[in-house]
């Protein structure tokens, strides 16, 4: 492996992800009973975007380095959780420390709930159990995370959610993606399942978002966020976000929060979303 999200963290792919992280575990929190998280490509945690990695990139600041304003109302409202753990993570590691996907999930964890950090990567790893193994309420795992999450769920508590952000690296991933969340959503059918991923090609993604759905035997909703036109396919244009098991909520949240962001982190006028319905359901 040579993915290091470092080089990436707080770009617009993060904003985006991340902001909808927050409102997905907030949604699970509306209940007392506990939850668990599975992050199955967890990274390190924190990032330092003045460090040589991001620093190389300077992705973050056509990402969340465009937030310092605000939006109308309606979108400040969603981000709310999000805004307060880069606040928090700030005030708690510096200035200009980033929060991951693991980091997020700490921050929004209740006593009751549990959290499981997959990681591959062995240097990335090593830094994540230093930095959460201490919690009470969290466990790291040096481990693959497709192998981590056949595993580990069902999980005990039988509601949850399951982040899956692979590194792309490999040119079967959408294929292994497809394979591995048909049979997890099998075996744990009422999980939530989060599934990010890049876009090149959005021909290509709707194709195979759209198998993806026909394949499941849940509802979906496919998230993405373009900030350019898609013409050039040799580049990165945009992310997106399968959610299966969305919560009802989360439609409608989205119809608010990504024509913000296209306005916001977008590059021209090109830049575009998706919120479409998938699954049987449809």
């Amino acid at each position: 492996m040579n993915y290091r999200h470092a080089f990436h963290a707080g770009n617009f792919a993060d904003v985006m992800k991340h902001a909808l992280l927050t409102r997905l575990l907030s949604y699970l929190a509306k209940k007392d009973k506990p939850f668990r998280v599975i992050d199955t490509h967890s990274g390190v945690g924190l990032y330092a975007l003045d460090g040589d990695e991001a620093s190389r990139t300077g992705e973050w600041l056509e990402g969340v380095a465009k937030l310092e304003q605000p939006f109308p109302p309606a979108v400040e409202e969603l981000l709310v959780d999000y805004r307060r753990i880069l606040a928090d993570v700030k005030a708690r590691y510096g200035e200009t420390i980033y929060p991951g996907s693991p980091a997020i999930t700490r921050e929004m964890l209740r006593r009751q709930d549990r959290a499981i950090l997959v990681e591959l990567h062995p240097v990335d790893a090593e830094e994540l159990k230093a930095r959460y193994n201490s919690v009470s309420n969290i466990k790291v795992m040096h481990l693959d995370g497709w192998t981590a999450l056949q595993s580990l769920i069902p999980p005990k508590e039988n509601r949850g959610l399951v982040l899956i952000d692979p590194p792309f690296e490999k040119t079967d991933e959408f294929q292994r993606i497809t394979r591995e969340v048909v049979k997890a959503v099998h075996k744990w059918s009422n999980g939530v399942y989060a599934i990010w991923y890049p876009i090149k090609d959005q021909r290509q993604i709707t194709r195979w978002a759209d198998d993806l759905g026909q394949q499941l035997v849940r509802p979906a909703l496919r998230l993405e966020l373009m900030i350019d036109s898609g013409v050039d396919i040799t580049r990165l244009n945009g992310c997106g976000l399968i959610v299966i098991n969305p919560p009802w909520t989360l439609k409608a949240e989205a119809e608010v929060l990504l024509p913000a962001l296209v306005e916001r982190l977008g590059l021209n006028k090109k830049a575009s979303c998706v919120i479409e319905e998938l699954g049987p359901a449809q």
